[in-house]
């Protein structure tokens, strides 16, 4: 099971790449454990400099973004090998 986290305070940009991740994982049944992290103290460890960001596998592949879904898709079956 891959980790994935959507690091954001709770703006409408937050709301909609955690709707869009949480998607993408059912649509293509990928076993993932999903979090919404939105402490600032835990946001700031991962050296991001905007929200919204997306860590999977405890990297960061975007801020400040909500990237495309065949992007998030690919991610997510990266974090799967």
């Amino acid at each position: 099971m891959i980790s994935v986290k959507v690091l954001g305070p709770g703006c409408s940009k937050c709301r909609t790449l955690e709707a869009k991740v949480r998607n993408i994982v059912t649509t293509n049944n990928i076993q993932a454990e999903i979090k919404k992290v939105e402490d600032i103290n835990e946001m700031m460890s991962y050296g991001i400099m905007m929200t919204p960001a997306l860590v999977v596998n405890e990297k960061v592949k975007s801020y400040g973004i909500i990237p495309k879904d065949d992007q998030i898709l690919t991610w997510l079956k990266e974090g799967i090998n």
